[in-house]
């Protein structure tokens, strides 16, 4: 037993070893129409005779048929078959006997066999498969649909003749799925279709959906981009009124608007009372009222139709004596509303400005000082020389103490002291004509001290440090030679 199953696996071996002779290429790629080259070989051949070789074509499994035969002696042959006249060998010859077929068609897909019968081994042969390319023809197209609450084909995509089967999937944001069929051809071929589903709705018109074919043939998908279109009768609005027809208004208008699809084929207009008022013309979907007046207060209505049916909408007028005018409070309020708020913004804007400038004067040490500086410290009195000039020759000096300071600070509160600068006669006002309200202190014997309530006496403090000074001049210096200069009398 064990001898039997060791010659069966050298036979195997024999038969692999000799096949790898005759060298063939295992795929070969064609399109329709064209011409494709299918190449044979017999290698090593050594001692082996080579007495012929034969093309052999299998569309199906277990379904043989001669195309093309070579013999040495006899030459060509090329048996009745559905490649008469359509195959040749390229270099007739045992050794390469290669073949080309023109005008190859689909339904010649299949296994194409080289085989040789050789002499002592018997045959030998190589196979190839032809694989038949075809580009589909793609194409892509809306179907129209009623509006309806349930799923109906709105969308097509089709990938027509092509081989290998081309895949077809679906982008969009609509809510929907799809389906695939394959349809086999009888050339070999298959056609590929999808159709989408949806519940479309009169928003749906117009949407767009976008169908992506991938085929082996194709360097990239091809993408087709539909927009849907779903039919639903008219949904009719009114505008242009502006409720404000008052009566012997000459420019009133209605407009009736209709959305639909198909297309509007009809629009009419009527009143409840069925009597259209004399002064109104109607100009297909517009309703003009040349003038406003008592027979326009009333309701009107517009009527739109298409292929799916018809709707209405209406709209009642109201007449007014007089023209109505938008209220001036309102837009005046508006207004001076702005202008506050403008104002509101500006003072919070300077008072966050201020607020940051002493935040910042703070932080920089600016401001009032936070401590009280020390009074000046006493130096001593002092005199100073007044010097006048008492003619071209001669000099005039004084000498007189001017100020002793304690070392106490001014007391700002006290009152400002006043003093008559008086000519050589003491009785004589200062100011030409008004007698002095006040004497003080050190004027001679004799003078009148009188006090008056508007300029109230300076009396010198304890405190002050200061002593009067408010005596008569001194000895030998007159009027013209003091430093204080004469009144101008005005």
């Amino acid at each position: 037993m064990r001898n039997s199953w060791t010659i069966v696996v050298f036979l195997l071996c024999s038969q692999v070893v000799q096949s790898q002779r005759v060298r063939v290429l295992p795929e070969v790629e064609a399109y329709a129409n064209e011409s494709v080259n299918l190449h044979c070989e017999f290698t090593n051949a050594g001692a082996t005779k080579l007495t012929q070789v034969s093309w052999i074509f299998e569309a199906t499994e277990g379904q043989r048929e001669n195309i093309a035969v070579y013999h040495p002696t006899y030459g060509q042959s090329f048996p009745q078959s559905a490649f008469k006249d359509r195959v040749q060998f390229t270099q007739p010859s045992l050794e390469n006997p290669s073949i080309k077929i023109n005008n190859v068609r689909m339904s010649d897909a299949g296994k194409y066999t080289c085989e040789y019968a050789t002499y002592p081994s018997g045959n030998e042969q190589g196979t190839t498969t032809l694989i038949m390319l075809a580009k589909p023809k793609n194409s892509a197209s809306p179907v129209a649909a009623q509006a309806s609450g349930g799923k109906v084909v709105v969308a097509r995509c089709e990938a027509a003749q092509g081989k290998p089967a081309a895949t077809i999937t679906w982008m969009t944001n609509a809510a929907g799925d799809f389906n695939i069929t394959s349809y086999p051809q009888p050339d070999g071929t298959v056609t590929v279709r999808s159709e989408y589903h949806m519940a479309p709705m009169p928003a749906d018109n117009g949407r767009d959906i976008t169908c992506v074919i991938t085929q082996q043939t194709q360097n990239h998908p091809q993408t087709f981009t539909i927009k849907l279109t779903v039919q639903y009768p008219p949904t009719v609005r009114i505008e242009g009124y502006d409720d404000n027809w008052y009566m012997g208004r000459t420019d009133a208008m209605l407009i009736c608007h209709a959305d639909a699809n198909p297309e509007v084929v009809n629009v009419t207009w009527a009143t409840v009372s069925g009597k259209m008022p004399p002064t109104v013309k109607v100009v297909q979907n517009k309703l003009l009222v040349q003038k406003v007046d008592e027979s326009v207060n009333t309701t009107f209505i517009c009527e739109a139709k298409n292929s799916l049916g018809s709707s209405k909408n209406q709209l009642t007028a109201m007449v007014t004596v007089e023209k109505r005018t938008e209220p001036v409070g309102s837009v005046t309020g508006a207004v001076i509303g702005g202008i506050i708020a403008v104002v509101i913004l500006c003072l919070i804007g300077a008072a966050v400005a201020m607020y940051r400038k002493r935040l910042q004067s703070v932080e920089n040490g600016d401001g009032p000082p936070k401590y009280k500086p020390p009074p000046p410290m006493k130096a001593g009195c002092s005199t100073e020389m007044l010097h006048k000039p008492k003619d071209q020759t001669t000099m005039v000096t004084e000498t007189a103490p001017l100020s002793c300071y304690e070392p106490n600070y001014y007391d700002t509160t006290a009152a400002e002291p006043i003093t008559d600068l008086d000519d050589e006669n003491p009785s004589s006002p200062a100011n030409g004509g008004t007698p002095s309200t006040w004497q003080g202190p050190g004027h001679p014997p004799g003078t009148d001290e009188s006090i008056s309530d508007t300029l109230p006496p300076y009396e010198p403090t304890s405190h002050d440090g200061l002593e009067a000074n408010h005596g008569p001049p001194a000895a030998g210096v007159s009027r013209g030679e003091s430093f204080v200069s004469a009144p101008m009398l005005v």
